[in-house]
């Protein structure tokens, strides 16, 4: 039997559509958080895409998440998947919607930021934008791994 150790081993970021933060969240835990944590994400509804604003900022920092998919939280509920350690809501709709798990052991965690999708103007300040919430992110990892 593995040794418990004080981290999770599977964290989910849940957002509502899959698609900007929860997506950035998953690319970000990956490569600050080592190989002890696995991170994934999904949405309460998926959008079915990953917004190429996402990619972009991601890749300015040279993380590519551009073969992530967009999920739904049912593909992490029993009998067909396998529930995570941590669920981790980026935005209030996602934590209103998360399922219960069976069993229980799920931890929940509450981290809502803006949704970068939502951003008007033109495109240097929609990226602006996701910059923000992709830095916020990362900020709010960092904390949490510290």
């Amino acid at each position: 039997m593995a040794a418990m150790t004080d981290s999770p081993r599977r964290v989910l970021f849940l957002c509502t559509g899959n698609s900007c933060r929860s997506q950035m969240a998953e690319g970000l835990l990956r490569r600050l958080a080592g190989p002890d944590i696995e991170s994934l994400s999904a949405g309460a509804r998926p959008s079915g895409y990953v917004h190429p604003l996402a990619v972009e900022v991601m890749g300015e920092l040279e993380i590519d998440i551009s073969a992530q998919l967009s999920k739904s939280i049912d593909d992490f509920l029993p009998p067909v998947g396998i529930p995570p350690d941590v669920v981790i809501s980026v935005c209030d709709n996602a934590a209103d919607q998360c399922p219960v798990f069976p069993g229980g052991g799920v931890q929940r965690l509450h981290w809502p930021f803006d949704d970068p999708a939502d951003a008007t103007g033109t495109d240097d300040q929609k990226r602006e934008v996701f910059r923000r919430v992709r830095d916020e992110i990362r900020e709010t990892i960092l904390e949490w791994v510290a």
